[in-house]
């Protein structure tokens, strides 16, 4: 099962938001990455233009300011743009309710039909997989440096995709009996 997974086309998907409720905030930035048999084959990433200002503690935390959205696509435009890099695939984000919950209340909103996609949340297979011994939380953060990311999440949507694929393939690997290389660091030194 695992091996079918990792041989399925999976879009990595992230989004930067005005809020933390989708009933209350908008889409700020929507990026992802495409794997195809486990390698990278492509990346999306797409400000998106609100139609209110951005908090400025929302500019604080991820660095995206009014400015940078002022000629950004609508969300209609984004999100078209999105599901055209996205295609027919399995969609992985790392607490997937937060992200889809925005893609879909944006897509809704706009008239953009959400199409029925299968969903991976990598949150949810840490919680399966890493006992609490091997992780304090299942947080991007957390699980990125447990698994040693090449890319560090930052609250930008196409890194943070990037992070959430490197955790993803760490998680992979774990269901598939693989150490991690925290674990494999820890095992080479008390050796």
């Amino acid at each position: 099962m695992i091996a079918a997974l990792a041989d399925l086309t999976l879009v990595v998907v992230d989004v930067e938001t005005t809020g933390w409720l989708h009933e209350q905030a908008e889409l700020t930035e929507i990026g992802a990455v495409r794997l195809t048999g486990g390698q990278l084959t492509g990346e999306f990433s797409s400000l998106v233009r609100p139609s209110a200002p951005i908090p400025a503690e929302i500019t604080a935390l991820t660095g995206i300011t009014d400015v940078m959205v002022s000629r950004a696509p609508r969300p209609g435009a984004a999100l078209r743009a999105f599901l055209a890099f996205a295609g027919d695939c399995v969609l992985v984000a790392h607490n997937a309710p937060f992200d889809l919950g925005f893609l879909t209340a944006a897509s809704a909103a706009s008239g953009v039909a959400w199409p029925p996609l299968a969903v991976l949340d990598t949150a949810v297979l840490a919680r399966l997989l890493l006992h609490p011994d091997d992780v304090p939380d299942c947080r991007l953060g957390t699980l990125a440096g447990y698994f040693a990311a090449r890319t560090t999440p930052c609250h930008r949507a196409l890194a943070d995709a990037k992070a959430t694929a490197d955790v993803l393939a760490g998680l992979l690997g774990l269901a598939a009996g693989d150490l991690p290389p925290a674990r494999a660091r820890l095992i080479s030194v008390a050796s």
